[in-house]
This record gives structure tokens, C-alpha cells and sequence, in this order.
């Protein structure tokens, strides 16, 4: 941690900071705002109620409007201060709006309900102080049309085991094209290596109709299944793999052990490093994938969390409090897991590379 702050705070100049510290520590300032900046938006913005979000300019942090319990009026009524330049007699008084029509307002003072007047809403402006709206959270799991913990149950269900059987399948294909001699191993590997190049979108057609002949329409698995392989993962668990010398295979097979305890007993254990980076790859990219979900699941019970948020989305308005609520709730597994093990991603890319 001492060498981390140490490393963090040099600086070329000695007793001051020099030009050049200047220009690394803002351009490191430059870039943390552009990383963090809209991520800090959309928390901020997640606790604003419509009409702060609707408001015009933007405000970064939210604010709800003071309200007042007045004699005669069930509801609190919301507080305004008259504009000192007006004309009437509320001028710089604090006052309570009874209702608005148009372009003008009647207000009371809150001591004095009985006298009314109407001004115009140029002169009048709101007293808001900060406020987060927690409500915003708390109707995504009130609302009866909306199952946060079923779509929520089915993003982990999905993630974990489409992730668990990327593994498997990547891994034995790594095996087999790393450390197996046969005919047509470059031409399979080259086969792997040329699909990175075909945009999904192309293949959604063939792969919708495969999946339909299969009967996995409006089912878990018909998420789960295409993404059993890829050819990034076969070429990242390869290319670690060529570096397991061969020698420790042939002691194993010397000993009378079988390919599979080879392959769960050697292969594995020493690919460790590799897995861990297609581990955390996989997981964020069947976490955040929004575009096949939404192609082969239509029915309600099946949604991820991915598609549910686009059920904030109506022809005619959006709930943007609920859908930004939503937004952040979604980001925070994935977030979590990338905290937490961002540095094997570094390191097994590294080492990966580097081998």
C-alpha cells in the first residue's frame, strides 16, 4: 500500500511540481472524469423524481421542493419566493401556491390562507433544498407488473451457467488443438480464428432458426446454448496452453493416466491464470448481453434484467426515475465482480500475451 501511494504522489520536481506533473496529473484527471463522469451521473440522476429530471437546464444533484401544511388544505402546499421586483405586496415574502393555470399562480401567505393573489410564475421562484428520492428504488419491487427478483434470478441463472460451460467446451477444444497432432488441425484453427471476424448480426437469422427447430423459444437454454463456445476463448485457452510442456503429458500417460485426468488433473490446474481472464470475460459479456435475449425470450417470466429495462419504455413516455433505478441496480453484480477481480484480468492477459 506504501509503495502504491509512494508510486502515486512522485513527482519529477523537488520541492514543487514541475511542468510536466502538471500535464500527467491532468490528463489522469481528464480521464478518470470521462470514465466516471456518466457513471456518477446516472447514480446521482437514479434519485431524481420526474419533473428534476425533466427540468431544463440539468441539475447534478436532486432537488425536491419545500412544502407547508396550511390551515384549510389537506395536501402540503409547495413554497415559492415572490420576486422583490414585484408589484404587489408578497414582494420578497415567502408564499404557498393554492393552484396554477397557465402562466400565472394563486398564492396565500401560510399564516394568512384567507388572502389570495395571483402572480405571475416569472416572479415566483421555487425553495428546494437536496433531496434523494430513495422512493425510485423502492417501487421496483413494489410494483406487481414488474418481478425484479425473477428477472434477477434468471440474469444469474443464465450468467452462471452459460459461463460454466464456456469454460468446459473452450477449454477442451484449447486442449485438442494445442496438444493433439491431427489432420486438419491448422485448418480447425484457422476455421476458429476466421469466425472473430463475422459480425453477430449475421449469423442472428441462422442461429433464431436453429434454435426454433430445437424448441428452446421463450426458454432459458435457448440463451444459454449459442453461447457455449467462442472462438476468443478457444484462442485465448490455446494460445496459454502451447506453453504447458509437453513432457509433463507424457509422464502422466506413462503412468496409465487417461486423456479426461490429464486434461482435469494437468491442463486445467495449470491454465489457471487463463480461465480466470475467460471467467471474468464471460461473465460481463452474458451479464450485458441485451440483443439475442431480446430475439429468443418474449414471455415475461423469462426476462433477464437486460430486457426488463426496456419495459420503462412506452410508445408515449418513458419512466425514466424507475428505468435509471433499475439501471443501476443492474450494474452493480457486474461492477462488483469486476472490483473485485480486475487484477486477474491484467494479469492473465499479461501472462497470456506474453507466453
Amino acid at each position: 500500500m506504501k509503495r502504491a501511494l509512494a508510486f502515486l504522489t512522485a513527482t519529477r520536481g523537488k520541492g514543487r511540481l514541475h511542468w510536466t506533473d502538471w500535464v500527467s496529473y491532468g490528463y489522469l484527471a481528464l480521464g478518470i472524469f470521462l470514465m466516471f463522469g456518466p457513471v456518477l451521473w446516472l447514480v446521482i440522476s437514479s434519485f431524481k423524481t420526474q419533473t428534476d429530471l425533466n427540468r431544463y437546464p440539468p441539475r447534478f444533484l436532486p432537488y425536491a421542493q419545500e412544502t407547508m401544511a396550511v390551515d384549510g388544505f389537506d395536501d402540503p402546499l409547495p413554497l415559492f419566493t415572490v420576486s422583490p421586483d414585484s408589484e404587489t405586496e408578497f414582494a420578497g415574502e415567502t408564499v404557498a401556491q393554492t393552484r396554477r393555470a397557465g402562466g400565472r399562480a394563486e398564492v396565500i401567505r401560510p399564516g394568512d390562507p384567507d388572502a389570495r393573489v395571483r402572480l405571475p410564475t416569472t416572479e415566483l421562484t421555487p425553495l428546494e433544498h437536496v433531496a434523494f428520492n430513495a422512493e425510485n428504488y423502492a417501487e421496483l419491487f413494489q410494483n406487481p407488473r414488474f418481478r425484479f427478483l425473477t428477472y434477477f434470478k434468471n440474469s444469474v441463472l443464465i450468467t452462471a451457467t452459460a459461463t460454466l460451460l464456456m469454460l468446459l467446451v473452450n477449454s477442451m477444444a484449447a486442449f485438442a488443438l494445442s496438444k493433439y497432432e491431427f489432420r486438419g488441425r491448422t485448418t480447425v484453427l484457422l476455421l476458429v480464428i476466421g469466425t472473430l471476424m463475422i459480425p453477430q448480426t449475421v449469423v442472428l437469422v441462422p442461429l433464431y432458426l436453429i434454435v426454433s427447430q430445437m424448441g428452446m423459444i421463450n426458454s432459458l437454454w435457448g440463451v444459454i446454448i449459442p453461447g457455449a463456445a467462442t472462438p476468443t476463448g478457444v484462442f485465448l485457452l490455446r494460445q496459454y496452453m502451447i506453453t504447458i510442456p509437453d513432457e509433463i503429458l507424457d509422464a502422466a500417460r506413462m503412468d496409465k493416466a487417461s486423456e479426461w485426468k490429464i486434461y482435469w488433473r494437468i491442463i486445467l490446474p495449470l491454465s489457471a491464470p487463463a480461465i480466470a481472464v475467460l471467467a471474468i470475460l464471460a461473465i460481463m459479456w452474458r451479464w450485458n448481453d441485451f440483443l439475442w435475449p431480446l430475439i429468443v425470450l418474449s414471455r415475461n417470466e423469462v426476462f433477464t434484467l437486460q430486457i426488463a429495462l426496456n419495459s420503462f419504455q412506452g410508445e408515449l413516455q418513458t419512466d425514466w426515475p424507475s428505468l435509471l433505478a433499475m439501471t443501476v441496480l443492474t450494474l452493480l453484480p457486474i461492477a462488483a465482480v469486476f472490483m473485485f477481480l480486475q487484477k486477474y484480468i491484467a494479469t492473465g492477459i499479461a501472462s497470456t500475451g506474453g507466453k
